[in-house]
């Protein structure tokens, strides 16, 4: 049995082949609409999956091409985000046979599959076939994710980066080689074989840092149109996928321009921190809030997630310090949108889990440093400092650009516990 899915987003394609030839159909793909309509005719297909929306010709189009001009009795699936009544209805005046609404699950389309052409003969054992225990959702919203990589060739979790790609569609990754003197890049190129279309490896061929890694992963990422969130996560998963998406799951049904995780102890949490690193961290976290003027929990928490809006002008510009990029980007929202407006758009979101890993590369001994890079900070985005003349001549792009990221409605920072 032969199933043809057009859809112009590769990160729906993929996850749907997979599953569906994993039961055991034959599954073709197309991103383009005309070719999608050339594919319905030399592949013959048992059922056709189609997205209403698509450039060139809509889903609509495409059904009515094989209902009314082919005549044909081919079953038809449609899958949309759309919650037009007008849309749906024309649809199921042009004969298409089942609808889904976007984000979509996995196991319901298999289910729908099979209700409509039946279980093919070459069906594979339960183990590979519906795998019905992993619930997978391919999400409406595709969300990019810098990890930045400096010699983690023996700590990098490969097989758990590869299960959360596989199993959340929507995801595209980007790691970012920090110009490491082992075999991390080669590593990172060998995660990514079988999986270019959402798993990128961004090469520093020299050493800047973590904050310059992240800021060009950041900047490559944003390049690409169709994400709608880009944000960071530290390699090592001390702060894991669930928490990850947990800070989408935020910024997508909010007007914050930036969800940022906290490392908050509380009860209900697993939040596993060295002593003398926690006393540290109680220390430089004081001097932080009295330079930002905001009330911040845990600005250096490794995991934070943007609308795209704002990236461009957050990471156009290298960082003055090397370590305390995080509390730049609230400096720099601060000093572009002030202080009332920047705490409108930033929300600190506790995790539920975080762990220690040994062999992080920043040391106790280095807190020296950091209270001295404090003070860049200070001094470089003061109204004498080098920065502030920066963000004062950042132009954006349109006047609706600006207005956009100054529509903010909440009143203040917010922790959301």
């Amino acid at each position: 049995m032969k199933v043809l899915v057009i859809d112009d987003e590769q990160l729906i394609l993929l996850p749907i082949k997979k599953r569906l030839t994993a039961i055991g159909y034959e599954v073709e793909t197309e991103t383009n609409g005309l070719k999608g309509v050339k594919l319905f005719d030399s592949f013959d297909p048992d059922l056709v999956i189609v997205d209403i929306n698509m450039p060139q010709i809509s889903g609509l189009d495409i059904v009515k091409y094989i209902k009314e001009d082919k005549k044909s009795s081919v079953p038809v699936m449609v899958l949309s985000g759309s919650v037009d009544d007008n849309v749906i209805m024309k649809g199921f005046d042009l004969g298409i046979d089942d609808y889904m609404k976007k984000p979509l699950s996995l196991n319901e389309i298999c289910a729908r599959t099979k209700r409509l052409i039946g279980i093919p003969k070459n069906n594979l054992p339960n183990e590979v076939n519906d795998n019905n225990n992993e619930k997978v959702i391919i999400q409406k919203r595709s969300v990019g994710v810098v990890i930045p990589c400096y010699n983690e060739e023996d700590r990098l979790l490969e097989s758990q980066f590869l299960s959360f790609i596989d199993e959340n569609p929507g995801y595209y990754l980007c790691f970012v080689n920090d110009g490491s003197s082992d075999n991390t890049l080669e590593v990172l190129r060998k995660l990514s074989v079988g999986r270019e279309e959402f798993v990128k490896v961004y090469d520093c061929e020299k050493n800047g840092g973590k904050a310059e890694a992240v800021r060009q992963g950041m900047l490559y990422l944003s390049q690409n149109k169709k994400l709608d969130y880009i944000g960071f996560l530290d390699a090592d998963l001390s702060t894991d996928f669930q928490d990850l998406d947990d800070l989408v799951s935020t910024i997508e049904t909010s007007n914050f321009k930036i969800v940022s995780g906290s490392r908050i102890q509380r009860m209900g949490a697993d939040i596993s921190k060295d002593s003398a690193r926690a006393l540290i961290s109680f220390m430089i976290n004081y001097l932080i809030r009295k330079i930002l003027s905001m009330n911040f929990k845990d600005t250096q928490c490794g995991a934070k997630v943007f609308h795209r809006d704002v990236v461009a002008f957050l990471f156009e510009h290298k960082f003055i310090t090397r370590w305390l990029f995080d509390v730049e980007l609230f400096m720099r929202m601060r000093k572009r949108f002030t202080l009332e407006k920047a705490k409108m758009m930033i929300c600190e979101q506790p995790l539920k889990r975080w762990v220690h890993v040994d062999g992080s590369k920043l040391s106790i001994r280095d807190s020296g440093k950091i209270i001295f890079q404090l003070g860049q900070i200070a001094w470089g985005y003061s109204r004498f400092g080098t920065f502030q003349k920066i963000m004062n001549t950042y132009e954006f792009k349109t006047d609706k650009e600006k207005n956009k990221l100054h529509d903010g409605k909440q009143s203040k920072l917010t922790t959301i516990s």
